[in-house]
């Protein structure tokens, strides 16, 4: 891996890690259950992604 794909791959993952904080976040403090499982469930596809990149590495 070249050292700009590692630059790319290492800024993803913070995406990636930001992504899934708010969504956990968010979810945690919705009430209504239909929209908290929606936002839990873009959090579990983000950890997924996440998961993905650091196999990457």
């Amino acid at each position: 891996m070249t050292s700009k794909e590692l630059m790319y791959v290492e800024d993803a993952l913070g995406h990636e890690k930001y992504f899934l904080q708010k969504f956990n976040e968010t979810a945690n403090s919705l009430q209504d259950a239909e929209l908290k499982s929606c936002v839990a469930a873009m959090a579990d596809r983000h950890q997924q992604i996440f998961n993905q990149l650091i196999g990457l590495l």
